[in-house]
């Protein structure tokens, strides 16, 4: 069964461009370390919550947008040996730095117990 790793971070506005091209460079490397796919998903409707959101999540400043991102692997397995490889990877030590704050990004890793929905292509 498929493993899913998921993140919820802050960028700020104009930083859009920076982050896409970050982005693209670090998830072509996490699907040669094994990974089926990468969704980086740039917030367009997140509201703010009466008790708990996104945004407080990530504590998201004026000028910040919160990205969704996710990376489904084949299983837990492939993750926790294509994750490493990701680490140790030379050219992640290459790339410029994060253009979002690391330390207000949460993350986390799951099991589906449920999934509906046509097949991809």
């Amino acid at each position: 069964m498929s493993y899913i790793d998921g993140f919820v971070l802050a960028v700020a506005a104009d930083r859009k461009d920076e982050f896409i091209t970050h982005a693209k460079a670090a998830d072509s490397m996490i699907v040669e370390h094994g990974a089926v796919r990468v969704l980086e998903c740039w917030g367009d409707d997140v509201p703010n919550g009466k008790q708990t959101d996104f945004r407080s999540a990530v504590k998201a400043e004026d000028g910040e947008v919160v990205v969704f991102s996710f990376i489904e692997w084949p299983d837990k397995q492939a993750r926790d040996a294509g994750m490493k490889a990701f680490m140790e990877d030379p050219r992640l030590k290459e790339m410029a730095a994060m253009p979002f704050d690391g330390q207000r990004m949460i993350f986390g890793g799951f099991q589906p117990v449920v999934t509906v929905g046509k097949d991809r292509d």
